[in-house]
């Protein structure tokens, strides 16, 4: 090869190794954590963010320039509250300063009017389902359906196997985060019923083409595409709006139940105040 030629030759640019959330990395920046005087909640907070990121990180999940800043974007794209995004950014930019890549940092800080995710109402998630039944888009229509019927985080969907669906349940996070989503039975029959049509036998039902399990930017891009079908808005069409419109439709109804017990025991002791009252003279 002549000099010529050595000059025409490409250059390869080394890629950043980047930094891994792994256990033995994660358990010396806990141990850090309690070294400077955090609280046993704090670092149990830190662990639950920092798992909740290595898991929603892209590709080989590593942390590189740039990917703290498509993490924050996600977040935002999936309705959580600019509070919430800080408060995950912080707890990363934490973990890879111990790991000696404040390069890596996100130093931007969200302010709280930005980003806030809008209601959807019930009414709205009516006329999504309506609309995917219009459009004959059943897998868009059960997504819409689970995740404003069950209390489940987006990341969580591989765990809605067919399984799950005919058992009414399914188990997700890990360790102390473990808990139970219960699947309402009305739901699970039409789950089971796509599955077999899907020719779906076992394992995680919300597919793509390629038969791997769906990710939080096609389940979100699903739903948004809905959503402009619908002439709803698209930030509202988002996993985590539809999981708000259950927790809030839940808590109404927790509310309504107290009340329920209140007035009850009230006339209990009403009750018992006609044959035990205290007599006076």
């Amino acid at each position: 090869m002549d000099t010529m030629e050595l000059r025409r030759a490409p250059r390869l640019v080394k890629r950043e190794q980047g930094v891994a959330v792994t256990e033995d990395s994660l358990r010396g920046f806990l141990e850090s954590l309690s070294a400077n005087g955090r609280t046993p909640e704090t670092i149990a907070r830190y662990r639950q963010e920092l798992e909740r990121m290595a898991r929603a990180l892209p590709g080989d999940g590593m942390i590189r320039r740039g990917t703290l800043e498509q993490y924050r974007d996600m977040l935002l794209s999936e309705g959580y509250a600019p509070r919430t995004v800080n408060i995950r950014i912080s707890a990363a930019n934490s973990y890879v300063a111990y790991m000696g890549h404040v390069e890596y940092q996100l130093r931007d800080t969200l302010e709280a009017e930005k980003a806030v995710a809008p209601e959807l109402t019930r009414g709205e998630y009516i006329h999504l389902l309506q609309t995917a039944q219009l459009l004959q888009r059943e897998r868009v229509y059960l997504l819409v359906k689970l995740f404003a019927n069950a209390d489940l985080p987006v990341q969580e969907l591989p765990k809605i196997t067919l399984e799950a669906a005919q058992m009414g349940q399914a188990v997700i996070g890990e360790g102390k985060s473990r808990r139970i989503v219960r699947l309402p039975r009305c739901l699970c029959r039409e789950l089971v019923d796509y599955a077999g049509r899907s020719g779906i036998k076992e394992g995680p039902l919300f597919l793509t083409r390629e038969r791997t399990p769906m990710d939080r930017t096609g389940v979100t891009s699903s739903i948004r595409e809905l959503c402009a079908a619908a002439k709803i808005p698209a930030e509202k069409g988002s996993p985590r709006c539809l999981r708000r419109l259950y927790l809030a439709g839940r808590k109404a109804i927790e509310d309504n139940i107290a009340m329920l017990v209140e007035q009850a025991l009230e006339r209990q002791t009403e009750e018992e105040q006609l044959s035990v009252a205290w007599e006076t003279a």
